[in-house]
C-alpha cells in the first residue's frame, strides 16, 4: 500500500484502533467528540475523497473476485449507522454491496446456533457486505437482557458464568476462519455520548417527519446506559484481534463519523490492493480478432475506434492495443484510412 493517500488515511484512523490485547474502558479511553483537529469544511472534502477511493477500489475488488469484505457497524440507538452507510457508500456500485439489518431473531433462527443467521448473510468474493448491527449483538443485547438468552434455549450445562468468555473466543475463531479464507472483517463501533443521544432523541420527537424513527423502547434501553457501556468495553477488550481489530469512531459529530468510517473501509481495500485480471495470451488473440471485426464494421466516416479517437490508450504489450497516444487515421479524424478499415500504422 504505497499510495500517499493510504498514508494519510492510516494516520487518521490509527488513534481509533483498539490495540489487540488491551483493556478498554470506553468512557475513559475514547472521546465521542474527538475530531482529529479537523474542521467540518475540510471534513466534507475528505469525505468526497474517501467516497471516491471506495468507488475505485470496490470496482477492482469485484473484478479480481478473490477477496470479500464484511463491514460490521455497532452503535447504540441514534448512533448514526443508517446515515453513515448512506453517505459512505454513496459512490459505490450497489450491485457489489449488500446491507443486512438484524432485528429480533425469528423462530427459525432460534432453532440454530447463534452465529447461523449471520453466516447466511456473509459476502461473496468480490463483494462488500454490511451488517447494520451484527453478531456482536450476541454479547451486547443478549448480555444486557438475560431474557433474550433464555429464548435461545441453550442446554443448562453451557449456561455457566463463563458463557461470555466462550462467546468471545468463538467469535474470534469465526472471524479468523473468515480472514483465512480471504474475507476481511472490518469492525466499527460508533461511539455516541449520552447527551448527544438525548439530543437526537429530542429531535425525533420535535420534528413530525422524524416521529416514525422514535420508539418507546429507545428510552427504556437508554435506562441501561451504564450496562451497555460495560458490555461494549468488554466486547472491545476481548474481540479486537490482529486479524479483525475494532475501530472506535467518535459519533457525536456525524461528519467526522462518516469520514472515519470511509477511511477505515478504504484502508482495508487499499491494503488488499485488488487488481484487474490480466488477459492471457490466448484471450488476447480473441480480443485482437474481435477488434478487427468491429473496426471493419465501422460506418463510412465514423472512427474505427470511437473511444480511442478521443482518449489516450495504454501502451502495447500490457494486454491492450494502444500506443499511449490518440489513434491515427480514421480513429482521430473521422476519415477512412487508406485501407478503408481504420487500421493504425
Amino acid at each position: 500500500m504505497t499510495d500517499a493517500r493510504a498514508e494519510r488515511i492510516a494516520k487518521l484512523i490509527e488513534p481509533l484502533r483498539v490495540e489487540p490485547g488491551s483493556r478498554v474502558d470506553l468512557g475513559e479511553d475514547f472521546d465521542p467528540r474527538y475530531k482529529a483537529g479537523l474542521k467540518k469544511k475540510r471534513g466534507v472534502e475528505l469525505l468526497r475523497t474517501g467516497v471516491s477511493l471506495l468507488a475505485e477500489y470496490q470496482e477492482r475488488l469485484a473484478a479480481q473476485d478473490t477477496y470479500g469484505v464484511l463491514l460490521c457497524l455497532q452503535a447504540l440507538d441514534a448512533g448514526g449507522k443508517d446515515g453513515t452507510i448512506r453517505h459512505v457508500m454513496s459512490g459505490v456500485n450497489p450491485q457489489g454491496v449488500k446491507v443486512s439489518s438484524f432485528k429480533q431473531p425469528s423462530a427459525e433462527e432460534l432453532d440454530h446456533d447463534y452465529l447461523w443467521r449471520y453466516a447466511t448473510r456473509l459476502p461473496a468474493r468480490g463483494d462488500i457486505a454490511i451488517f447494520n448491527r451484527s453478531h456482536y449483538e450476541e454479547v451486547l443485547v443478549v448480555r444486557v437482557h438475560p431474557e433474550v438468552l433464555d429464548r435461545q434455549r441453550l442446554p443448562a450445562d453451557v449456561r455457566g458464568a463463563d458463557i461470555w468468555d466462550r462467546r468471545y473466543r468463538a467469535i474470534n475463531d469465526w472471524e479468523r476462519y473468515l480472514t483465512d479464507n480471504g474475507f476481511k472483517v472490518v469492525k466499527i463501533f460508533l461511539n455516541l455520548s449520552k447527551e448527544e443521544q438525548r439530543t437526537r432523541f429530542m429531535k425525533r420527537l420535535d420534528l413530525p417527519e422524524r416521529n416514525w424513527k422514535f420508539s418507546g423502547a429507545d428510552v427504556r434501553e437508554r435506562r441501561r446506559w451504564d450496562e451497555y457501556q460495560q458490555a461494549f468495553s468488554e466486547m472491545l477488550s476481548h474481540t479486537s484481534t490482529p486479524w479483525a481489530p475494532w475501530y472506535v469512531v467518535p459519533a457525536d459529530r456525524k461528519w467526522f463519523a462518516r469520514i472515519s468510517t470511509a477511511a477505515v473501509l478504504a484502508h482495508t481495500l487499499m491494503d488488499i490492493d485488488p487488481s484487474y485480471p490480466v488477459v492471457g495470451k490466448e484471450a488476447r488473440k480473441d480480443l485482437r480478432a474481435a477488434r478487427r471485426e468491429l473496426e471493419a464494421d465501422a460506418p463510412e466516416g465514423a472512427p474505427a475506434d470511437p473511444y480511442a479517437a478521443g482518449h489516450p490508450v495504454p501502451e502495447a504489450g500490457d494486454g491492450q492495443h494502444g500506443s499511449g497516444r490518440r489513434a491515427k487515421g480514421r480513429h482521430a479524424s473521422g476519415a477512412a484510412s487508406p485501407t478503408g478499415k481504420g487500421k493504425r500504422k
